[in-house]
């Protein structure tokens, strides 16, 4: 299996915990989005001047929990693209504690490219596809 090339860190705030002294499984999502933006912007696909310049919209995502994060744990989210299609990509994540390894959950998430101004999907931008392409060392499409 391939390794990932990205990882984000996060910090875990008191207010991602929930009754149960853990870190909400919803937040998990948040986690993952923060790392595909954060992702995106290391590859310098996007400038963060305007939400409408990103090209991709979130079609699907689905997590699978394996432990729970608490306070005072620094997790982190591994990401890389894992295929490319016409019009839509698929990310994958896998979120685990930075310094034991410990894994807190893991998953996938489908973009599609999308003109937020006509409000209509797109190609894959050819910039959008080389940058990934080199970054993630794919020699063919996927």
């Amino acid at each position: 299996m391939k390794e990932f090339r990205y990882q984000h860190a996060i910090e875990v705030r008191y207010g991602d915990l929930d009754p149960q002294g853990h870190v909400n499984n919803a937040k998990f999502f948040t986690y993952v989005e923060q790392a595909r933006i954060s992702y995106v912007i290391h590859l310098g696909l996007w400038e963060g001047k305007s939400f409408f310049d990103i090209g991709f919209i979130l079609a699907e995502a689905r997590l699978t929990f394996d432990s729970p994060i608490h306070f005072g744990q620094k997790p982190q989210v591994n990401v890389r693209v894992i295929r490319m299609g016409n019009k839509s990509l698929t990310m994958e994540y896998l979120l685990s504690e930075a310094e034991s390894g410990e894994k807190f959950a893991s998953g996938e998430s489908v973009l599609v490219a999308y003109d937020y101004r006509s409000r209509t999907t797109i190609p894959i931008p050819e910039r959008w596809r080389r940058v990934i392409g080199e970054f993630e060392e794919i020699k063919e499409e996927i």
